[in-house]
């Protein structure tokens, strides 16, 4: 596998809800320094919802992009679902939070799927984008950022499984759509590196 484009985002409006964005992101072609916060002049503005320690960089893969691409019958430029970075022959909908992948230098740590939101559904321009997305269940895959570095499209990318208990992104996906109401889930979602705010919520939940 490799990086074939590498996106970032400025602050722009959406006609979604009041104030910026960074949804829309566009390719750049020069490498690019990945830290904790994830890519160097990527714009995050919903700091609630996006972004963060555990939502640094966000990816999709090329099987995705291409079922995209028959799914909504338009073509999908890279950056289309918000994501910074698109990587040959992975599919985000097998990954389980705790895969590692390491990207030259740079190491990422898979933490959660995406979750569709407004400015999504208003970027598509059908009412039913948000049903369809979870429907799909090729959600991408949001990442933590394990050790910093600088990466460039043709950087190899190489996927190491997580060994312990595999709670996929889809499950992950399917536990937040019926509220997270399953306690053997939460209690497996605690024993894995999973998003910061699911594991706080897990633990909420579980102590009640």
């Amino acid at each position: 596998m490799e990086i074939l484009s590498i996106q970032i985002g400025k602050p722009e409006k959406t006609p979604a809800k009041a104030g910026l964005t960074g949804h829309f992101k566009k390719p750049i072609d020069a490498p690019v320094i990945i830290g904790p916060m994830g890519l160097q002049g990527d714009a995050i503005c919903d700091l609630e919802n996006h972004g963060g320690v555990d939502q640094a960089v966000y990816m999709f893969g090329t099987p995705d992009l291409k079922w995209w691409a028959q799914e909504l019958d338009r073509d999908i430029p890279p950056g289309f679902f918000g994501e910074n970075l698109v990587i040959s022959d992975l599919a985000t909908s097998a990954l389980a939070i705790g895969d590692i992948l390491f990207v030259g230098d740079v190491v990422l740590q898979i933490t959660s799927p995406r979750i569709p939101c407004a400015t999504y559904a208003a970027h598509i321009g059908d009412g039913r984008a948000i049903k369809q997305f979870y429907a799909a269940e090729r959600p991408g895959a949001y990442a933590r950022v394990l050790q910093e570095g600088i990466i460039s499209k043709g950087t190899q990318v190489i996927l190491k499984p997580y060994t312990g208990d595999r709670i996929t992104l889809v499950e992950d996906m399917r536990a937040y759509r019926e509220k997270y109401k399953d306690k053997d889930f939460l209690r497996r979602a605690l024993a894995v590196p999973a998003h910061y705010k699911l594991h706080a919520l897990a633990k909420e939940r579980l102590e009640k």
